[in-house]
């Protein structure tokens, strides 16, 4: 079961979610997805909050109000956490995760601890209330979303490769026009080229010249 939020900050549509227990977020960390910002209270127990970004935003870009959000339910969700005026909290990027086989359920490490960024929040009840109205309870599939996702993006990375291929086919013709019309404009204006027309006339003046001479 995967708990999931929604938020609109600046204009923009985004979508919180954590599992409800444990063994729940050891299958969020194997079928997040790559866009996705990983949130948990520092050195404390606490829910695995995870933001979902929109295409094309970046972990660094993320509006100082949408980091408080997500803070705010993370500390919300930490059985010591949430009696503290205020904690620390740390967030990554999803594939900055590190789980190896010696951690235990729920445990996870960094591949890169300067990508990990750490906030200090006071409690605001209000935030995390707000949120809260939003709370849904899902059963979802999480392994088969994330192929749907993979699957998706493919299909895109085709379609823009195939574009790219076509444009560059049409700049290759038209250079290769280009060419052929400056080759022509040269025979034109160049005094010392010889069309074949003027071969023709050449030809012509020669043999009326010996028609003269018999």
């Amino acid at each position: 079961m995967v708990f999931y939020f929604q938020t609109v900050v600046n204009g923009r549509q985004y979508s919180l979610y954590m599992g409800k227990d444990k063994m729940e977020n050891e299958d969020l960390l194997r079928w997040a997805w790559p866009e996705d910002v990983w949130f948990h209270v520092d050195k404390l127990s606490s829910a695995h909050v995870y933001l979902r970004l929109n295409k094309g935003e970046n972990v660094s870009a993320i509006p100082e109000e949408l980091v408080d959000q997500c803070c705010q339910l993370v500390k919300a969700n930490s059985i010591q956490g949430c009696k503290m005026a205020a904690v620390d909290v740390v967030y990554t990027p999803y594939p900055n995760l590190k789980k190896t086989g010696d951690m235990v359920a729920g445990q996870v490490g960094f591949h890169k601890s300067k990508k990990v960024i750490k906030v200090n929040i006071e409690k605001n009840n209000e935030v995390w209330k707000k949120l809260e109205k939003t709370r849904e309870e899902r059963e979802v599939d999480l392994q088969a979303e994330r192929e749907g996702r993979d699957r998706e993006e493919r299909e895109d990375e085709k379609k823009r490769q195939a574009i790219i291929r076509e444009q560059e086919k049409k700049r290759v013709e038209a250079e290769k026009k280009d060419k052929q019309m400056r080759s022509y404009q040269l025979m034109d204006t160049d005094p010392h080229l010889t069309t074949s027309n003027q071969f023709e006339n050449e030809e012509d003046a020669e043999r009326e010249l010996m028609d003269d001479f018999m």
